[in-house]
């Protein structure tokens, strides 16, 4: 068995029609896939105006927009078409990305099939509801993810904290680590650009905290803002520069008076605004790897990150950056100060941010991936 010899089906909740760092990741999976000679059909839902055009071949299944955050969807099922073409295709192994309704009738599909199942795990949805004032519902969810995971034949992470809290919380004990690349030539500290700063207002020698990521409440909105009133109450001065879009834009535009909204930025946009940022200010607690800190480091920016899953296995605390309790913001405010007034600090931090993400490589990563598909169909033929 060779990775020429696979025959991927690829369930996803979001394979192209809002961009994010998971989607992205998935994308990135099957271009590197299809390079190698394997084939890949992908299943998720579909839109009339999608983000960005899907890698291979895009199947769409039934779905409807999750109330009150209408911009996603949830898959409900695969339906006739796509379990006509899913049997025609003839698939060796089966990868969902998301523990959805479709992602449950996908793997039945293949336990009824003897095909084996890998579940890439992107976000930890359990967490959300802490921003919605139900955390008593974690349980609930953690249960719900539990069967879910234990049904697939193993599950890739992207860190190994990741991994390891999948472990500890009983959902699979065949774990694998799937982590993330960055393109170098995108996000590189060449990309700076002092003319797109002082086009925001931004002084040369003003030192900007940046934000980025989608404006949702669960990566941690308020947290930033209130770690930013703290260091207005302290006089330490800071300019802001927030990159991303969202839902709670207009909440958070309304508590960061005098913050630069750049909006949605891609490709070398993106790897400028994130140049131009002096510190990467990151408090979420949902990502399992943190695509943005990992861009932020390879354009020689320090990270102050909440120390949770993804952050810990990127962020070396005292190194690279300052890896604080979530939700701490007095320290939150203490790590940014040291930064906002000690130059020498940034530079230093940043350039070890730098070489720890010069060890990311796409392809290197991908191929995990693709070692772990010929294993389980290996491992599925011994019995």
């Amino acid at each position: 068995m060779e990775i020429a010899d696979l025959r991927i089906a690829l369930f996803s909740g979001n394979y192209n029609y809002v961009r994010d760092g998971a989607n992205q990741a998935l994308n990135r999976l099957v271009g590197y896939l299809l390079r190698q000679g394997a084939q890949v059909r992908v299943y998720a839902p579909v839109v009339k105006t999608p983000a960005f055009e899907p890698t291979g071949e895009l199947i769409g299944v039934h779905a409807m927009p999750i109330p009150g955050r209408p911009e996603y969807r949830i898959p409900l099922g695969i339906g006739g078409k796509a379990r006509r073409d899913l049997k025609a295709f003839g698939p060796n192994v089966v990868h969902v990305s998301s523990p959805d309704p479709v992602g449950h009738q996908a793997v039945s599909w293949a336990r009824a099939r003897g095909i084996p199942v890998l579940s890439s795990v992107h976000t930890r949805f359990e967490t959300y509801l802490r921003y919605y004032n139900m955390a008593w519902g974690e349980p609930v969810i953690e249960a719900i993810l539990r069967r879910f995971y234990r049904r697939c034949n193993a599950l890739v992470a992207p860190s190994e904290s990741m991994a390891q809290l999948l472990r500890q919380q009983r959902m699979n004990y065949d774990v694998s680590i799937w982590s993330r690349g960055v393109d170098h030539e995108t996000f590189n500290p060449s990309r700076r650009d002092m003319d797109w700063r002082r086009n925001l207002g931004i002084a040369d020698d003003e030192v900007a905290i940046g934000f980025l990521g989608r404006l949702v409440m669960e990566k941690g909105l308020d947290v930033f803002s209130d770690t930013l009133d703290e260091l207005r109450r302290r006089n330490i001065a800071h300019k802001v520069i927030v990159i991303g879009e969202g839902p709670a834009r207009g909440w958070f535009e309304e508590r960061l008076p005098g913050a630069s909204f750049v909006g949605f930025q891609q490709g070398v946009d993106l790897g400028r605004a994130v140049a131009c940022m002096d510190v990467l200010f990151n408090p979420s607690v949902t990502e399992t790897f943190g695509n943005v800190t990992l861009e932020a480091m390879a354009c020689a920016t320090p990270v102050v990150a909440a120390a949770a899953t993804g952050s810990q296995s990127l962020v070396d605390d005292h190194v690279s950056g300052r890896l604080i309790p979530p939700g701490a913001v007095h320290q939150f405010a203490e790590a940014l100060k040291g930064y906002l007034v000690n130059p020498q600090l940034r530079e230093a931090h940043g350039a070890a941010g730098a070489a720890r993400a010069s060890e990311f490589s796409w392809d290197r990563i991908n191929h995990t991936v693709a070692d772990t598909y010929v294993r389980l169909i290996r491992q599925k033929a011994r019995g």
